[in-house]
């Protein structure tokens, strides 16, 4: 076996890992972990540490780590059929199955499956059948894309776009002209302090009113969203939200594309975050939890509406000009089937609302009175804790400080790993939905003490 030292020297000379300050990395001053197994919740590195996973790798790992039944599920579909393609009307019986399990879990106005291996790779699909599909109705011009400031959608030209976040766009030379931002559903960062729940969902939905006019309602294909923002800071959306919103869109006949890569199978304690919020999707992408991340899967569910609309521009243009080499890989489909079996057999969907409700009432319990602890928030098993300067005026830390980074090592150090989020100073858990109300208990015993740990001995 190799060494952790020849390891480590392979890593830092061949490896160009994602979302990683490169120049730091190659000359060794940031940490690598090299991790080697993993169980539950936890997983284990080449040093001898178990570390408690509190954010599911990133916010994939569902079922938790070690399964066997997906592993197993995998081999064997190895061994009888690694690969065929999915051209031409070809599938196996994995990639049929699959897609008969996602859509009876969908919501009911859902109607087809297509398959990639990323959320990036499913929502450049799914711009692309939007604009498929406004076009074989004659609207040529209605191509733009509005999301969200603090969304994210993937990394790539289009996604990287889509997404809300400074980080993805610096020197990328993004966001793409034809997609417009409009308000994060951000309550704790409303600029009004007086404004309740269902005023700021009313401006919210003013404000993206007052854009699509302003672009030209003829001009506006659809809107992309996450039920509950992710990368952004996990935020739940405000009362009302998502009613509003979608009556703007309804206003201006402007597609919804719910994009379920975190909320998708369980994690707010639903099936997907549509059911929880009464979203009525003309497009949901998932991917993260179909496979639980034991193989690269992601899933762009097609509603009845837009299948319509496809059908007859293959019958008036022929053959839809899409697809990927590995769209409905036997292995991913055989993976995503023994993990959403699972997911049904360990009553993980339930687990996350029961679980997440007692983990988040004891997060709040805990920190809620110190001083820059200004937000506890949360759905299901996705919470973050947002850290102030100053309580009552929302202030928010010095950047240089880096306090986000440096109680995210205290957690290290007590062998819990949450993530700091890339903008603002946020925490982030999205631990796997097995988690105990122990291990939650554990979490939030080891937060308590890394922000006592940065803030109170500063």
């Amino acid at each position: 076996m190799l060494t952790n030292d020849q390891l480590s020297q392979w890593d830092r000379e061949n490896f160009f890992h994602p979302s990683t300050h490169l120049a730091q990395f190659a000359r060794g001053e940031m940490d690598n972990r090299i991790v080697t197994g993993g169980s539950g919740v936890h997983i284990e590195d080449r040093d001898g540490n178990r570390l408690l996973d509190a954010f599911a790798g990133l916010y994939c790992v569902n079922v938790g780590y070690g399964r066997t039944e997906i592993s197993d599920a995998i081999a064997k579909q190895a061994k009888e059929l690694a690969y065929y393609h999915s051209y031409v009307g070809h599938g196996t019986e994995a990639s049929i199955t699959l897609s008969k399990m996602i859509i009876d879990r969908a919501p009911k106005n859902m109607s087809k499956v297509y398959y990639g291996l990323s959320g990036s790779d499913a929502n450049e699909t799914n711009i692309k059948l939007v604009w498929y599909y406004n076009n074989v109705l004659g609207r040529p011009e209605k191509k733009k894309i509005i999301s969200r400031w603090r969304g994210y959608h993937g990394s790539g030209l289009m996604t990287g776009s889509l997404t809300g976040l400074e980080l993805f766009h610096k020197k990328f030379d993004l966001p793409l002209t034809q997609v417009i931002h409009t308000d994060a559903p951000y309550y704790y960062r409303r600029e009004d302090l007086s404004l309740s729940e269902e005023e700021f969902t009313r401006q919210c939905a003013e404000n993206l009113d007052a854009l699509i006019q302003k672009e030209g309602p003829d001009t506006v294909a659809a809107f992309i969203g996450e039920p509950v923002l992710g990368t952004g800071g996990l935020v739940p959306p405000p009362t009302g939200y998502w009613e509003a919103i979608q009556a703007v869109l309804k206003k201006y006949d402007i597609l919804l594309i719910a994009d379920e890569v975190v909320t998708g199978f369980g994690r707010l304690g639903t099936m997907f975050g549509s059911d929880h919020y009464g979203i009525e999707a003309d497009i949901i992408t998932s991917a993260k939890g179909l496979t639980s991340a034991y193989a690269p899967l992601s899933a762009s569910i097609v509603s009845k509406k837009v299948w319509k609309v496809l059908e007859q521009g293959t019958d008036e243009f022929g053959a839809i000009g899409h697809g990927w080499t590995y769209s409905a890989h036997p292995i991913c489909a055989a993976a995503g089937v023994a993990n959403l079996k699972l997911i049904d057999s360990m009553g993980l969907v339930a687990n996350a609302g029961e679980i997440g409700h007692y983990f988040k009432n004891a997060m709040t319990d805990a920190l809620s009175g110190h001083p820059n602890v200004g937000d506890v928030r949360g759905e299901g098993l996705m919470l973050a804790v947002e850290l102030v300067k100053d309580k009552d005026t929302r202030a928010f830390l010095d950047t240089s400080l880096l306090s986000g980074a440096k109680v995210a090592t205290a957690l290290l150090k007590r062998g819990v790993i949450a993530r700091a989020m890339p903008q603002g100073d946020i925490l982030g858990f999205a631990p796997p939905l097995c988690l105990t109300k122990g291990e939650a208990d554990t979490i939030v015993g080891a937060m308590s003490e890394a922000v006592r740990e940065v803030f109170d001995n500063a």
